[in-house]
Formats: C-alpha cells, sequence, structure tokens
C-alpha cells in the first residue's frame, strides 16, 4: 500500500434507495434503503474489504461507485473527479481507469464470443489497439493471468468456473484500470480454485499497483487480501479498521459475530460460535435505534431507541457502537 495521502475513491454519504411500487398506477409507497448513507476512501494501491451478509448492501454499494447503477443521493470521487454528476462521455473515458470483475464467471462472459474476440473487443472500442498489436495485447493479458494464449479461439463453455473467471479478469485487467471492483469473485468457485484466485488478484495487485474494493461475505477470505476492511449491515458501514485491528480487537457485534463463525483449524482451541437470532430486518423498514439491536446479543434500552454513529475509536478504527470497550472485552473471550 502506498503512503500517498491523497485517497484514490472518496465516498461521501452515498445512498440508494429502490422504489416500492403497488396498485395499477404503480405508485411508490416506500423505499428499499439497499445503501443507506456509507463513507470511505480508498488510497492508491490499497485494498479495501466489502463485507457483510447477503443483502447488506455491499453489491450495490460497488456498482454504485461505478455507476451501473445510478445512486440516489451521496458523492463518489475517483481521482479528484466527481463521478456522480459525469456525463455519458466523460463517465465512458472514465471507464478505462475503473473496472469490474463480476460474481458470476458463467453469466458475465458471452457465449457467442470467443475468448480472443472479447478482450479484442475491448481493446478496440476504447482504442487501445487493433490488428497484430490487439493479438499480442490479448496473448499477454491471458499468459498474466495464468492461461495460455491458445486458448484464444475457445468459447466460454469449454473452460471451468476458475479459468472463467481468470478470463473475467483479463478482461478488467484490458483497459490498464486504476480501480477495480472486485465483487464476491470467488464466491461461485470451488473452495480448491478459490485460494487461486486470490493470489492471483494479489500478485496483480502487487506487480500493477491496482487498487481494489474486495466485495466478500467470507471475512477469513478478506483477511488475506485486504489492508483495511469495512463491515456493512443493513446498507450501512458499521466497523471499519485496518485488517490486523479488526481481526485482532474487533469492536462491533456484529463483526465479533462473523468472526466466530470462520471455522478454526486447531482442534486444541477454544472457540465459541455466536448463532444470531432471528433473520435480517427488511431494509424497507430497518429498525428503530441501531439497526443490529434486534439480534445483538449485547443489546440494551438505549440500543433500541438512539442510533450510534460511526466513530473513530483508534486511529484508523471506526465503529457504530455504543460500547466499544465492552464488545472488545467480550470479544477477547469468545474468540
Amino acid at each position: 500500500m502506498t503512503s500517498d495521502t491523497t485517497p484514490l475513491l472518496e465516498v461521501t454519504d452515498l445512498r440508494k434507495h429502490f422504489p416500492i411500487r403497488s396498485g395499477l398506477l404503480g405508485r411508490v409507497t416506500g423505499h428499499v434503503r439497499a445503501v443507506d448513507g456509507i463513507s470511505f476512501s480508498v488510497q492508491p494501491g490499497e485494498v479495501l474489504g466489502l463485507v457483510g451478509e447477503s443483502g447488506c448492501g455491499k453489491t450495490t454499494a460497488g456498482r454504485c461507485i461505478l455507476r451501473l447503477i445510478e445512486p440516489t443521493s451521496g458523492q463518489v470521487r475517483f481521482d479528484g473527479r466527481e463521478v456522480t454528476t459525469l456525463s455519458r462521455r466523460e463517465l465512458r473515458s472514465l471507464r478505462r481507469d475503473m473496472q469490474i470483475v463480476f460474481q458470476d464467471p458463467y453469466s458475465s462472459l458471452n457465449p457467442r464470443q470467443t475468448v480472443g474476440s472479447m478482450l479484442r473487443e475491448v481493446l478496440s472500442v476504447h482504442g487501445l489497439a487493433t490488428g497484430q498489436a490487439a493479438r499480442t495485447r490479448v496473448a499477454d493479458l491471458l499468459r498474466m493471468v495464468g492461461m495460455s494464449p491458445h486458448h484464444i479461439s475457445r468459447y466460454p463453455h469449454e473452460f471451468s468456473g476458475g479459468q472463467r473467471q481468470r478470463i473475467g479478469i483479463a478482461r478488467a485487467l484490458a483497459v490498464g484500470p486504476k480501480l477495480i471492483v472486485a465483487d464476491e469473485p470467488i464466491s461461485a468457485l470451488d473452495v480448491s480454485i478459490q485460494a487461486q484466485v486470490i493470489n492471483l488478484l494479489r500478485d496483480l495487485q502487487q506487480q500493477m499497483s491496482l487498487t481494489y474494493v474486495f466485495i466478500a461475505h467470507n471475512l477469513s477470505v478478506v483477511e488475506h487480501i485486504s489492508d483495511r476492511v469495512a463491515v456493512m449491515y443493513l446498507g450501512r458501514i458499521v466497523e471499519l479498521a485496518p485488517s490486523r485491528a479488526l481481526y485482532q480487537r474487533p469492536s462491533h457485534p456484529y463483526t465479533v459475530s462473523l468472526l466466530s463463525a470462520i471455522p478454526q483449524p486447531d482442534p486444541d482451541r477454544v472457540h465459541k460460535r455466536i448463532v444470531l437470532a432471528g433473520d435480517v430486518p427488511s431494509p424497507a423498514n430497518p429498525p428503530s435505534g441501531c439497526r443490529f439491536h434486534p439480534r445483538c446479543f449485547m443489546a440494551t434500552d438505549r440500543c433500541r431507541v438512539e442510533d450510534p454513529p460511526l466513530l473513530e475509536i483508534a486511529p484508523g478504527h471506526a465503529t457504530a457502537c455504543h460500547f466499544p470497550d465492552e464488545v472488545r472485552a467480550r470479544a477477547s473471550t469468545l474468540l
């Protein structure tokens, strides 16, 4: 991670509310608050892990950053430019610097195009290379992600899931981006392949000084690649900290619960699993006070009525909990 103090990406109070329509006229009767006011920054060359349960809003946040989905409100500044106000032409030129690796390697590739044609198309659209130069670049991209140039003439159905994801990574790298949003890039892969893809992403990040927003629901995966981790719950960030600090001294009950779910390879280590009560509340009707309090093992009356802000409790470590010291003490006995 670079020591540059100017963030490459700054997200401020980002919100995405999807309207709920009902009746014959399709009137708006409410909103699903998928992303409800999140703020963070990412330095050049840094990897920020964005984690949480399914439905917490992390994928929506990633797509709003790239404007694949239009945000309801908030600011997204990339390399000093406000992304949310760019015209379509200006946004297209910015696409070279901001790319995404999708979750599903099966549906993210065009089944009617060969690997070579889909990669050459990316180069052609952005005016980067044509003819022999494009073919040479495609071969280099495939080697970069651990595949053979002989795969150029093959179609997506001829590859395994891990190979398809490598092709997706090559497509993202084709334009020489500064930022890659990796949207759960290994969740659809076999466990034996996941480590290979993680190692590939980490090696590429170091070789090319890439910046990642790495979205995942598995904290054990995020630990191996992230410099900092942001934990999301019900549309908001509840804890944001350097990776080592978050794993060693978690300060939010939700983070503690997620860490307790990580399997431990040491059979002699005492480990207590925290099983959260109930289901995740509806983002269309979030609870009053702290959004986590209906499932929290440390909730008090204050939590039910007072919504805790995300405040810094140590250098670079912020949490949205009324009792971070008590949570840390409790975590030391559980993890």
